[in-house]
């Protein structure tokens, strides 16, 4: 069904069962011989944004310093002995329990912001993933640690970035298998929706009450809605993560679909006082009931697998409704 402008909406679903790909974690023993051999394990060169990293077989003490490396590295059967959390939270995002694992088995190794170095090493890790972006200041560090492996971006690149975790961790075909999946996925959403190209969807986040983001084709979300074929608002036609506006140029966040999410105590703030106000409630998408509060974990700090498959959940949930 087309959503369009005279249509009306109700609020995403539930939260769904997001099932993962699992590995061993085991590597083979080598080639036998007259004398009894040790198992060997292969060893391999991995390129990534600070060079080449030597990583052999497949790690098991890994240590991941931001959302993204997280979802990747659990939607590929790996649970982190050690991740950052979000500079707003000690907790980590809803996604973890959602793909299975258990919070209280990773340890906390610092902020995205300020990660833990001393922590890092107490965890005698195997491999730590993080990206260029957050993390490049610290590289050198984290390299005399352990094997160690950035992304060379965040967000829209992350399908790249579940391949090269994917490499590092030894799981190459598991990385591409779930890419295959999402893609077929994110097509039968679409189809849902019957012509998705026909419907615009705006995105906005709060962050504190100084600042709106709306979301553009250059971020996480924004490769997602492609996938499943939406189009974009003119505001929103952008290679950039996100556009800000001011509270009082919240209307440019009109879509046929507006979805709409809070970081932190000062974006639920932030959110509940412009959402509540003239300007907002006079956006055509809110008032004719195609505005949708989504989980900020869900659409903003996956940025992998997981965090993709929890917004086809919510996509497919909205398309039931309507």
């Amino acid at each position: 069904m087309l959503w369009g402008r005279t249509g009306r909406g109700r609020g995403a679903g539930a939260v769904l069962a997001v099932a993962v790909l699992s590995g061993c974690g085991s590597t083979e023993a080598g080639a036998g011989s007259e004398a009894e051999a040790a198992p060997a394990e292969d060893t391999r060169t991995v390129e990534h944004a600070m060079g080449e990293t030597e990583i052999a077989g497949e790690p098991e003490r890994v240590v991941v310093l931001d959302t993204g490396e997280l979802d990747a590295t659990l939607a590929l059967g790996v649970t982190p002995v050690g991740a950052v959390r979000t500079d707003v939270s000690d907790e980590l995002p809803g996604f973890v329990t959602a793909a299975g694992a258990d919070p209280a088995d990773i340890a906390a190794v610092g902020t995205i912001a300020e990660p833990d170095l001393e922590a890092i090493a107490a965890l005698e890790p195997d491999l730590i993933l993080s990206n260029a972006v957050r993390h490049a200041d610290v590289y050198e560090q984290l390299a005399g640690i352990a094997p160690t492996v950035f992304a060379e971006a965040i967000g829209e690149s992350w399908q790249e970035n579940l391949l090269l975790a994917g490499e590092a961790l030894g799981r190459a075909e598991e990385a591409q298998e779930l890419l295959d999946a999402h893609t077929a996925r994110a097509e039968e959403v679409g189809a849902r929706f019957g012509d998705p190209a026909a419907t615009e969807v705006s995105v906005a986040r709060f962050l504190d009450g100084t600042l709106v983001r709306l979301y553009g084709e250059g971020s996480f979300i924004g490769s997602v809605l492609a996938d499943v074929g939406f189009a974009r608002p003119p505001v929103q036609r952008t290679a950039e993560t996100f556009v800000e506006v001011s509270p009082e140029q919240v209307t440019q966040a009109d879509g046929d679909l507006l979805f709409y999410g809070a970081y932190g105590e000062e974006g639920a703030t932030a959110a509940g006082e412009i959402t509540g106000g003239p300007l907002w409630q006079s956006i055509p998408a809110v008032a004719q009931g195609r505005s949708v509060a989504v989980d900020d974990d869900r659409w903003f700090l996956g940025l992998g697998p997981l965090g993709a498959g929890l917004v086809l959940d919510d996509l497919e949930e909205l398309a039931a409704r309507l």
